[in-house]
């Protein structure tokens, strides 16, 4: 709640307690002057004379002071009534938020007069509940994500002790079978290389907050910069890539963090490209937008994950199968990179291709 709503909700309790206790005073006290004055005037009179004739007179002379020490009476049993049940309320305010706690599925109610409090209240709970579940699918997903990662570092790592043992314990292995071992433990070393820095990844991704440092940069140059750094990985699977860009194109940003950012859609491409075919990456500078297309011919992404992918730790079933397959926070870290720019990233499937396009406001 903000300070105002907090403030109209304070003076909505004051008014309508101000209002009770003022309202049931005025009634219990016009019921008194009807009893006294009315309905029991002879009885009461009587009593007071019988017993004490001097207390009757008095009682006569300072009959407006009683009536007045009566209406405080009355004025004060009411203000206590309203002040305990406001008390009540603050009792069942503090139980509600004690419930949250310990068992937020269930709804919160509260008085009439605390309508909007309960409102805002159950509000709190939902997100709560949202939050809580939020969390547990996060921690589920790191949980997955290191299991499957303790499992991809075993494999590579029972493969270079095997090999190595083999080189070790026998002296007379043929050169090339030497060179075979060798090459087949430096791939296998890498691997575990490559799955080490994915750790680390996860680590700086969950604990630091990503700040950017913007200054101009030549779009057009840092792309081509990227699909040479490829190279090799292009040549290994037997890939090439086709850049199409119009002019230079230049943008306000951190050229550190978008290189980041294109280099793992580059890198997604290529691991998830069929063999002997192209990759094709599109810049267009438009008045005030870029507009970035990375495409490649690869199994399609299902409907229903275009969107899933991006988030973090998420690894489809495609990841598992592929040797190269990440930590699931390639795709999440260029998000969030491409949106701290004012950005936006989204894929689809488009005939034979599957597209990545990235959105710039220039």
């Amino acid at each position: 709640m903000n300070n105002k709503e907090i403030k109209v909700l304070k003076n909505r309790i004051a008014i309508k307690s101000l209002t009770r206790i003022l309202l049931f005073s005025i009634i219990a006290y016009g019921v008194v002057l009807i009893l006294i004055d009315g309905v029991y005037n002879n009885f009461i009179a009587n009593v007071v004379y019988d017993a004490s004739t001097e207390f009757y007179y008095w009682c006569t002379l300072n009959k407006a002071t009683i009536l007045i020490f009566i209406y405080l009476i009355i004025f004060a049993i009411t203000t206590f009534i309203v002040i305990r049940n406001s008390s009540n309320n603050m009792v069942e305010i503090i139980s509600s938020v004690d419930g949250i706690l310990k068992e937020p599925n269930r709804e919160i109610q509260l008085p009439d007069e605390l309508l909007t409090l309960e409102g805002k209240m159950n509000s709190i709970r939902l997100d709560l509940i949202s939050s809580q579940n939020e969390a547990k699918e996060a921690m589920q997903k790191k949980n997955d994500l290191i299991m499957y990662m303790a499992h991809d570092l075993k494999t590579p790592l029972t493969s270079i002790i095997g090999y190595l043992t083999l080189l070790t314990d026998e002296k007379e292995i043929p050169k090339n079978l030497q060179e075979k071992y060798l090459k087949i433990t430096l791939d296998k070393s890498l691997r575990v290389e490559d799955l080490t820095n994915q750790f680390f990844e996860i680590t700086r991704y969950n604990l630091n907050s990503m700040p950017i440092t913007k200054q101009n940069i030549d779009l057009t140059f840092l792309l081509e910069q990227l699909i040479e750094e490829t190279y090799p990985m292009l040549q290994e699977k037997k890939l090439k890539c086709e850049y199409s860009k119009s002019s230079n194109i230049n943008f306000y940003g951190d050229g550190d963090k978008l290189a980041r950012a294109f280099a793992n859609l580059l890198k997604n491409a290529i691991n998830y490209s069929y063999e002997n075919t192209t990759i094709y990456i599109d810049i267009k500078g438009e008045a005030n937008k870029i507009n970035i297309v990375f495409k490649n011919n690869g199994d399609k992404i299902p409907e229903y994950k275009l969107e899933k992918i991006f988030e973090k730790f998420y690894r489809g079933d495609e990841a598992r199968t592929s040797k190269s397959g990440g930590a699931g926070l390639g795709l999440a870290i260029t998000k969030e990179i491409i949106e701290l720019h004012g950005g936006k990233i989204y894929a689809k499937n488009e005939e034979e291709f599957i597209e990545f396009h990235v959105e710039l406001e220039n």
